[in-house]
């Protein structure tokens, strides 16, 4: 198999010495629909990578826009990378998978065509996984958040004087801290082959990946955090993440589906409550989202868990009236963002 092999045209960091003696294969899976904008900096941004053993395998999931014509003027400069072109779009989670089958690395990326790896990426995280036992499954970091146009509007853990995050970062067993709240920017992992063999890649029956292969993952392996900004990570108004807040979105049912896995992996108490508190937020969302039927089945696994509070009975009684909010919803969501950015203009970021 054909393998891209970035050539090294700077002196490696401080640290590579040590991956002098260990340089693994690192595989980066780049899925793509309609990112014509933005894949070949995606791409490039792969090859600009200052760590030789790289494999690149792009998937183009059926995209209506001009992504797939990008993506092979990039493969005629790079003829080791390898290129699928889906002809429907067969979703997230097995395009993954498509690419994962195509690869041999000992670690993986999932790469979003419209997110960049920092130079320094792929060096500094195999180095940390080097430095660790099997039994840590993900190295993850900081990420710049960036607009359409590429500028910085601020980071995923907010950063202090020194450049380190301002607020504390779960590591180790992440697996309580999973269920409480999304703290893992998703891009800006790397993850361990042999543990997704394990899992069996992502699961293909859902629409999205991030919480259902930490629930499955963080409950046998740990996770480690490097406080480095390494990825930059771009925020558009029409990405898979803002469409929870849709009527008929696919993305909540999914999370039930998750959250029925991660009851059956709770063993303390402590996790169970998690649960029971990822579950009340879930309830709201379904409400927003005028999803009345999955609220209820939210509840019902919630009464598994733990009994509902008063607030949490009262929005489940006023789904039942079917009230038109979504609208509403949205908006506030909308006002909120833009003033949420014209403050980051403010500040100069």
């Amino acid at each position: 198999m054909n393998r891209l092999s970035v050539t090294v045209s700077r002196p490696l960091l401080p640290m590579d010495p040590f991956l002098n003696q260990h340089r693994p294969w690192v595989s980066v899976i780049c899925t793509c629909y309609n990112q014509a904008d933005y894949v070949i900096d995606s791409l490039q941004s792969v090859v600009d990578q200052r760590y030789a053993n790289i494999e690149l395998v792009v998937i183009d999931n059926a995209s209506t826009d001009d992504s797939a014509g990008q993506i092979r003027q990039f493969c005629q400069q790079h003829p080791a990378v390898q290129f699928v072109q889906n002809t429907t779009n067969v979703g997230l989670c097995r395009a993954f998978n498509q690419g994962l089958a195509l690869t041999t690395g000992d670690f993986v990326i999932d790469l979003a065509a419209d997110d960049l790896l920092m130079p320094n990426r792929v060096a500094r995280q195999v180095a940390r996984f080097l430095s660790l036992p099997p039994f840590y499954g993900v190295v993850f970091t900081n990420a710049a958040l960036i607009s359409s146009q590429g500028n910085v509007m601020g980071h995923h853990f907010p950063l202090n004087a020194a450049g380190h995050a301002s607020v504390p970062v779960p590591s180790g067993d992440v697996f309580k801290a999973v269920l409480e709240r999304y703290f893992i920017c998703t891009p800006t992992m790397m993850m361990r082959r042999s543990m997704l063999d394990e899992l069996g890649g992502y699961d293909e029956d859902l629409a999205f990946e991030d919480f259902d292969f930490w629930v499955r993952s963080s409950r046998e392996y740990r996770y480690a955090y490097i406080d480095e900004v390494l990825t930059q990570k771009r925020r558009l108004p029409h990405s898979l993440g803002q469409q929870i807040t849709l009527p008929e979105n696919a993305l909540l049912e999914s999370t039930l589906r998750v959250c029925f896995k991660a009851n059956t992996l709770c063993q303390t108490p402590d996790e169970r409550h998690a649960l029971a508190m990822r579950v009340r937020q879930f309830i709201r969302k379904c409400f927003y989202a005028e999803q009345h039927e999955l609220a209820d089945k939210f509840g019902r696994l919630l009464r598994e868990i733990e009994t509902p509070d008063l607030l949490t009975r009262l929005i489940l009684r006023l789904g039942h009236l079917k009230l038109p909010i979504n609208g509403m919803y949205r908006y506030y969501l909308t006002r909120r963002a833009f003033k949420g950015g014209m403050r980051l203009e403010m500040k100069g970021v």
